[in-house]
């Protein structure tokens, strides 16, 4: 049996999920709230999107159950001992790439390393030549003239096995949809493919497909070869993108979480209440903007060095000291965050307070807490979202920046800061090991174009301004007709 670990960072990614299921639940049994949303699912980029970031959450999610394998034996009081390396459920899936460790670097598909090594040949001659990989490729007798028939036939595997599960897709799609409406099964998958349909499926089936296809080939590839190369030590490279990908999804989504409560609060309090109120959440504000946030994150971090090097009782494994660490830094990142959004959000409920329906509930003598709730809160959380999402790419990339910097994640976390961190000396030597900083910007870029392009669609979805939304099977209209 294995022994489950929790990590914080875990348990509050579940919580978020947890809430955001919740959330999902409530919002369809209330159509005004359903109306926003149903409109995010008529965008073509909106949908393609969330396909994209759905993908990285399944990783991120997949990446975060963690458990320690049994060592064998039993210890002097009875108990199973249990392996001091904490593994997850994607280092399961991904144990061929886990466990084939190079010497040092090999390019992408490479079968020898990358650098020339000095070997003694068996008459006693010392001569430099660039050694066969362990791992990569290792199943050929002649690397020079199979790699490339055998990598393109494993391609075509990969594109096969694609195929097939992307057509096993479609037929579920289709057959959901000719049974929901009546239609015959040709006639369904006729209008899926060529996009009429209330949403755009055949946006999120080709997005799926491509998905599908990229997992696919490059699965099929990484059993005989490293798709991505490997680093200095050996490690696959395309085995630490994925890990990394966990990491940027807590540093974007804890951070936010962090901030959100008191960017809102904070900002419509100042703006509907102004006078004294206003004055000191300002001063707050401007106090808090005033101190680089580069010294304060760096000064907490090494206030929780301190702490985790006094207290090393308290840490049973490695990655439970790194954890620590990535937690506490979602929290800095977040306190030191909110300041942007309760700017706008304090000048957007400044001018709502103007507004007639709301001079027109404060004549009547409603309270400001349903004012807030009930009238300023539902048209500000169009700026909420998008700033929401697009701080959510922002805190991405300051992962990386940070890391470089030396305050960001441990050392010992998978995260594209560490990588690009390393890879910064290699861009150095001669030839140029560019494989690592180019795997992390590639995943690093899509995860954060995706989740923009979502916030554009989400903007345009609950901007009350917009005077548009579109009912199921209809055109558009205009919100107040």
């Amino acid at each position: 049996m294995v022994k489950l670990v929790f990590l914080w960072t875990d348990a509050l990614l579940y919580v978020l999920v947890a809430t955001v299921l919740l959330s999902a639940w409530y919002i369809r049994s209330h159509e005004h709230l359903r109306a926003p949303w149903r409109e995010v699912l008529h965008s073509r980029l909106g949908v393609a999107a969330m396909v994209v970031l759905a993908a990285y959450v399944t990783i991120g999610l997949l990446d975060s159950v963690h458990f320690r394998m049994p060592a064998g034996g039993r210890a002097a009081d009875g108990a199973e001992r249990y392996s001091g390396r904490v593994l997850s459920v994607l280092d399961l899936i991904l144990t061929p790439l886990r466990t084939h460790e190079e010497e040092t670097y090999s390019a992408p598909l490479a079968t020898r390393l990358y650098t020339k090594e000095t070997v003694e040949l068996p008459d006693g001659r010392d001569v430099r030549i660039y050694p066969r990989l362990r791992y990569g490729g290792a199943q050929l007798r002649d690397p020079a003239r199979e790699r490339i028939p055998d990598i393109l036939h494993t391609v075509l595997r990969g594109a096969v096995f694609a195929l097939v599960l992307w057509a096993a897709l479609l037929a579920l799609v289709v057959a959901r949809l000719a049974r929901r409406h009546r239609w015959r099964v040709l006639h369904a998958l006729y209008r899926v493919l060529s996009g009429r349909t209330e949403h755009p499926w055949n946006v999120a089936l080709y997005t799926a497909g491509a998905l599908i296809l990229f997992g696919s080939v490059t699965g099929h590839l990484a059993v005989h070869y490293h798709v991505f190369g490997t680093d200095k030590v050996g490690q696959d490279v395309f085995y630490e993108t994925l890990k990394s990908i966990r990491t940027g999804l807590v540093i974007g989504t804890l951070s936010t979480l962090v901030m959100l409560p008191l960017a809102i609060v904070l900002g419509i309090t100042a703006g509907y209440f102004r006078s004294w109120v206003d004055d000191v959440i300002q001063y707050l504000y401007t106090t808090l903007n005033s101190i680089p946030g580069v010294l304060l994150i760096a000064a907490a971090i090494l206030m929780l060095e301190v702490y985790m090097a006094n207290h090393p009782q308290n840490f049973q494994t490695v990655i439970a000291r790194a954890d620590l660490r990535l937690l506490f830094l979602c929290i800095i990142l977040g306190i030191t965050s909110w300041t942007g959004l309760c700017r706008l959000l304090r000048g957007e409920a400044l001018k709502l307070r103007e507004l007639d329906y709301i001079q027109a509930a404060q004549a009547f003598g409603v309270g400001h807490t349903k004012i807030l709730t009930r009238h300023i809160l539902p048209n500000v959380m169009h700026i909420v979202l998008i700033t929401v999402v697009l701080d959510f790419s922002g805190l991405v990339l300051a992962e990386a920046v940070l890391t470089y910097v030396g305050v960001g994640v441990d050392p010992t976390t998978y995260s594209w800061g560490n990588m690009i961190n390393g890879a910064r000396l290699e861009l150095a030597r001669d030839p140029v090991v560019w494989w690592s900083l180019a795997a992390a910007f590639v995943f690093m870029f899509g995860l954060v174009l995706s989740a923009n392009l979502f916030a554009d669609a989400v903007r345009d979805a609950f901007d009350p301004r917009s005077g548009t939304t579109r009912g199921p099977g209809s055109g558009r209209r205009d919100v107040g007709a």
